[in-house]
Order: C-alpha cells, then sequence, then structure tokens
C-alpha cells in the first residue's frame, strides 16, 4: 500500500473516534503524510538554487492561502525560494500574458497555474516539460483533475485545484427543493415559485449564469447543452453541434432570456461575469443562480444580504474548472520547480486550500475530513459535482475555439436560440488552428 494509501487508512480510522481528538489526528495525518512525501520527493535529486517563480492568475482563494502556502515552502527552503507572480484581469487576459511569457526568449517563469483547458496548448507548443512522477506520485488525485494535465499521452501537469459549478437557490423561497435534474424541471420550479410568492418581495427573475462574452459563456452554453443530452465535441473530437439535443439547449437559454411573466432567466446577465452574478443574487432579485463554489464566500461574508441560501448540483454536468501546474520548458530550476509543484499538490496542501481557503481540492481524502465537512457542509455535493464534470473540448487550440464558440453561441441568442447555418464548419475550423 502507497504512503497516501496508509494516511487514508490513518483517516478512516481516526474518524471512528469522536470530538477534538479525531479531527486533530486526522489533521496530523495529512501534515505529516505532506512533510513525509516532501522530504522523500528532494532527496531524490539536488534542488537547483534560486528563485523559482510561478506565473499564475491573483490568488482568489480565503486568506490568500497560495500564497500562504509558498511562504511555507520558503520557510524550509532558503535556497530555493518561491516568488507568486499574480495576473490581474479576467482568464482571457491571463491567457494572453502566459502565452506571451512563454514566447519570450528570455522569461524568468519556472512554473505556470494554467486554466485547464490551457495544457494541451502549451503541451503542444512545446512551452511545458513532461511531467516527471511515478504512479506513487498520482496516487489519491481525482480523475477527472488529473486528466485534465494530460495531453498526447503524457503528464504534463499536476492538478492545483479543482472547481465544478454548482446551482444556488433562495431556501427562503424554496423549501424542501428537489435537485432539478434537468432545464425543464428547473424552469418549472421558477414558475411554480413565483405563483405561490405572495406575502415576500418577488425576485425580478428565476435564474442567472455568466452570459457575458467571455470564458464564462462558453461554460454556461456548453452547460446548458450537456443538460438537454447534446454536445459540442464528441471524443473522437468530431464536431457535434448541429444534433437535435444540442440545438435544444441553446434554444432554453434563448427561450429563458425572452421568457417574461416570470422573467425565467435575467436578460441582464447577457452582461454577467462571476461578480455581477453573485451580487443580483445576493441582492434577492433571482431564485437561482449558477456559480462557482467560491460564491460562497462571498455570500458568507456580505452584512448586508438578508436572504437564506442552499446548494444543489447543476441540472446536468458541469464545466469542469480548476489550475494545474506545470514546468516551463525554459526553466533552468526543473528539479526544484517539480519538487515545489509536488509540495503544492500534496495532501497537505491540499487541505490547507479547501479547509483555509476555499478552494476545491483535487485529491479525494480532503473531502472526507470532518473538519472540512463541519465547516463546508456543502462538500460532500461538490464531490459529487467533480465526479460527473466534463472537461472543456481538448485541443491545443482551445482559445479559437473558445472564441469561436462564443460568437457562434451570441448569434443564436440573438436569433431565439437558431444556431447560424455555418456553426459547425466554423467550429471544425477553430479545432484544427484555422480562423474561420
Amino acid at each position: 500500500m502507497s504512503r497516501i494509501g496508509l494516511a487514508w487508512e490513518r483517516v478512516k480510522a481516526a474518524k471512528g473516534r469522536t470530538g477534538f481528538v479525531a479531527g486533530l489526528a486526522a489533521g496530523t495525518t495529512l501534515a505529516l503524510v505532506g512533510a513525509n512525501l516532501l522530504v522523500d520527493r528532494d532527496a531524490r535529486e539536488p534542488l537547483e538554487e534560486g528563485t523559482i517563480v510561478i506565473l499564475s492568475s491573483f490568488d482568489e482563494s480565503i486568506g490568500e492561502q497560495q500564497l500562504a502556502l509558498v511562504r511555507q515552502w520558503n520557510a524550509t527552503h532558503p535556497k530555493h525560494q518561491a516568488e507568486f507572480r499574480e495576473l490581474q484581469g479576467i482568464a482571457d487576459d491571463h491567457y494572453s500574458e502566459m502565452v506571451g511569457q512563454a514566447e519570450a526568449s528570455k522569461s524568468d517563469v519556472d512554473i505556470f497555474s494554467l486554466d485547464v483547458p490551457w495544457v494541451a496548448e502549451f503541451a503542444d507548443r512545446g512551452f511545458l516539460r513532461e511531467m516527471p512522477v511515478t504512479d506513487e506520485d498520482l496516487d489519491g488525485f481525482l480523475a477527472q483533475p488529473l486528466e485534465t494535465c494530460r495531453w498526447g499521452g503524457k503528464l504534463w501537469a499536476l492538478p492545483f485545484y479543482t472547481n465544478a459549478g454548482l446551482l444556488y437557490y433562495r431556501s427562503d423561497l424554496l423549501a424542501n427543493l428537489e435537485p432539478p435534474t434537468g432545464w425543464p424541471q428547473l424552469t418549472n420550479d421558477i414558475t411554480k415559485a413565483f405563483a405561490a410568492i405572495a406575502d415576500k418581495p418577488r425576485p425580478a427573475a428565476g435564474y442567472a449564469g455568466q452570459l457575458a462574452d467571455y470564458e464564462g459563456l462558453t461554460v454556461n452554453a456548453l452547460e446548458a447543452i450537456w443538460a438537454a443530452g447534446g454536445d459540442v465535441v464528441d471524443r473522437d473530437g468530431n464536431v457535434v453541434i448541429d444534433s437535435p439535443e444540442a440545438r435544444d439547449g441553446l434554444r432554453r437559454l434563448a427561450t429563458g432570456l425572452a421568457h417574461t411573466n416570470p422573467q425565467v432567466i435575467d436578460r441582464d446577465a447577457r452582461t454577467y461575469h462571476e461578480t455581477e452574478t453573485t451580487q443580483t443574487f445576493r441582492e434577492g432579485r433571482l431564485l437561482f443562480m449558477r456559480n462557482w463554489p467560491l460564491a460562497l464566500r462571498d455570500l458568507e461574508t456580505t452584512e448586508t444580504s438578508t436572504i437564506s441560501y442552499a446548494v444543489v448540483p447543476l441540472p446536468g454536468p458541469s464545466v469542469l474548472g480548476g489550475q494545474n501546474l506545470a514546468i516551463a520548458n525554459s526553466t533552468d530550476q526543473p528539479a526544484a520547480a517539480r519538487a515545489l509543484i509536488q509540495f503544492l499538490t500534496s495532501p497537505r496542501s491540499q487541505q490547507i486550500l479547501f479547509e483555509r481557503g476555499g478552494f476545491a481540492a483535487t485529491r479525494e481524502l480532503v473531502y472526507h475530513d470532518d473538519s472540512v465537512k463541519r465547516q463546508y457542509p456543502y462538500a460532500q455535493t461538490l464531490l459529487s459535482a467533480l465526479r460527473i464534470a466534463r472537461p472543456r473540448p481538448v485541443t491545443p487550440h482551445y482559445a479559437q475555439f473558445s472564441k469561436t464558440f462564443r460568437q457562434g453561441v451570441n448569434e443564436a441568442l440573438d436569433n431565439d436560440g437558431e444556431l447560424p447555418d455555418d456553426f459547425a464548419s466554423r467550429l471544425d475550423a477553430a479545432l484544427d488552428g484555422r480562423v474561420p
């Protein structure tokens, strides 16, 4: 049995006890496992001296726990200090900056923290080094996040944190809600709820997601299509957007946006990013909201909200989110970069990121920790969502695909959900890296 497997058995044994001692035992096990794995890994080969630069999006975790982990590493590695370099703006901006750094003739970046759909492109373009790990190193990772680290039959990264969308709802207005299993049920729940609300202020709309023209629209449109039983790109890389099910998914979005009395989907959602969606929900103007788990932090810390809320799975698979840590091909510190990545993705670090930072862990044992389950009652709902979450189309030309897909989705939403006649051929060209 591997070290992580032994740790998991100890954690399960600790859970048989009660009170503080049980939580301490489980937490101590994770801490020791993380430390032991790091010692073993560092001992495999000497680490190059110098600063290890991680290029990443800005740290959205509670209390900047990514930075806290980097400080922990630095405290025990005085000759191999890590620098967490944060990018500002939205995901599309981060992509452009990272590509620019990867293409630069001189770059001091050693580790890229990549959004999961970017791994294939960065690997295919020679921006990354293959991740030199053993099967034992991969023990304990959730299958879906780990799979996003592969391209061309090789492993190029390790999953830092993961993500799956959840359906937030007003529990003060929707008592005993059965999780909707599809868009028709969700629409029916909205209509029934509006009809039943008599003595409380009525929300302005039933539902909102992120439909502004950025990566959020790609995510929300994919989820709508999947919830209808359709797909955009099949497992063999073929464009299948012309299927009746895929067309039905986009038509449901358009119909919801057009529906009045009640307004099923907030028409302003076409300008919403995650922040605007959360703000609208917090102000009581929505019955339902599609958002990532980090929205819970903003809902829980506000002092002005008077609503009650809960979460259930989406009415269909979520798009798999998160970030993966990969070694830059241009680094002159590959061993040190690998050791730092393994530290940041170790069971102990994953526990810290989730328990203290609210980031979804990439290792399953964290979701079974008693302290995590107490602090985050939605942990098992999130784990269930992660197990059925689906990756975005895997292609080294993902940025072009996403841009082309959004263009077609916007055209469909402007035309009662009807897809452009040439949409499939445009997507096919984008997948091959050709500008349609």
